[in-house]
């Protein structure tokens, strides 16, 4: 009888196992497969794939769209970069605005939403990230996928016992080789990101773009926060956007920091030494991230708000200030928005004959007033044709 008893429980055990294994795995598919869509917005003249810039990444899950806003007016390019560490949404979302509503006035602008779409696909293990994050608007929400900081192994594998980095042969850690931030300039006979890296660069060297800005936001314990990371072929229009920025437009203010020489494999350090392009790197604060928080959940990562980290500021173990408004998802979107405004309009003074000017986007105040929900177009009210998935 005992035997019979502890059969039944093994059983029930394994279908118990099987049951909660499918419901995983469904839930890990539906959150791999979604599609997130992107209305064009009345700059957007094509939408092309960054595989057509390197077959090597072409019908990869990283062969993400390329927007480009062509003014049709001489002038130079710009690319700006969304989503190089998914589990950052205001990268993304910025660069979603941008896609929705800026129409270009000289020169063409270049928008990558996802670039490392992979990351998007996963979430970080042990972690307890929410799958998914909503932004509110007058039509309903927008719903997107969180990801990780790093492609997802099921399109990277395996990683090497230690990643070198291409060309510097610097040596980092393994997962890196998954990190889009640490495999510039990329190689063409690399790893998933390695390719992805490649790819964005030649997209910079065929088009000819003068300017490359990568979004980014970061743990409030990190010092190189609510600053703009500038490539030395950028620091003049880096230091004058900053010391604008602060004066007029960020009650937080926004300082610049010099790309180091010695670290490598990073945007505002590759791009700058191995294209024509200057290179910048925004960084936005993002509680969130910060391994003194509370709940990780999808409250915490939209509104910044977290009793944990403000009492880590409270003892001075910070670098950004926070208090019991915490960094919503707002502000942050907004301190991206206008500090590529204010880049690309010093950019544009300093070289008129290269000048890439946007007007109909969104400043700080105004996202930080009205929501960033606000200027995202509802897409079941698009024609199919300006509407595309990321």
């Amino acid at each position: 009888m005992n035997e019979r008893r502890l059969n039944l429980v093994k059983i029930l055990s394994v279908a118990a196992a099987l049951v909660l294994a499918t419901f995983a795995g469904l839930e890990f598919r539906q959150h791999r497969t979604f599609r997130e869509p992107t209305v064009l917005g009345p700059g957007v003249t094509k939408v092309v794939k960054l595989g057509d810039y390197f077959p090597g990444i072409k019908d990869t899950i990283n062969d993400c769209n390329v927007y480009v806003l062509d003014s049709g007016k001489p002038g130079g390019a710009a690319l700006v970069i969304g989503g190089t560490h998914p589990e950052e949404p205001s990268a993304n979302l910025t660069a979603q605005v941008l896609v929705e509503t800026a129409v270009p006035t000289q020169g063409k602008l270049f928008v990558v939403i996802r670039a490392n779409r992979s990351a998007s696909t996963v979430t970080r293990p042990g972690e307890a990230y929410p799958l998914y994050y909503r932004v509110p608007t007058s039509w309903g929400e927008r719903v997107y996928r969180m990801g990780d900081r790093n492609a997802n192994p099921l399109d990277s594998w395996p990683d090497p016992e230690v990643y070198v980095h291409y060309p510097s042969g610097q040596m980092l850690a393994y997962m890196d080789v998954r990190n889009l931030n640490r495999c510039w300039p990329g190689k063409p006979d690399g790893l998933l990101v390695e390719r992805t890296t490649y790819a964005l660069s030649e997209l910079i060297r065929k088009e000819k773009v003068g300017l490359a800005v990568d979004f980014h936001e970061a743990e409030l314990e990190y010092p190189v926060i609510n600053t703009i990371v500038a490539h030395e072929k950028a620091q003049a229009v880096a230091a004058m956007a900053s010391m604008t920025l602060s004066a007029q437009e960020l009650p937080v203010p926004i300082a610049m920091e010099f790309s180091p020489t010695g670290l490598h494999g990073l945007s505002h350090r590759e791009i700058g030494d191995h294209t024509d392009a200057m290179s910048v790197l925004f960084e936005s604060p993002e509680p969130f991230l910060d391994r003194v928080r509370g709940v990780t959940d999808e409250h915490l990562l939209m509104t910044g708000k977290d009793p944990f980290v403000m009492a880590a500021g409270a003892h001075k173990l910070l670098y950004a200030p926070i208090d019991e408004n915490g960094w919503p998802i707002d502000v942050r979107v907004g301190r991206h928005i206008s500090t590529l405004l204010t880049v690309l309009d010093i950019y544009s003074q300093n070289d008129p004959a290269q000048g890439v000017t946007i007007q109909g986007v969104p400043r700080y105040k105004d996202v930080v007033a009205r929501g960033t929900g606000a200027f995202l177009q509802d897409p079941s009210k698009a024609p199919a044709a300006r509407v595309a998935f990321d």
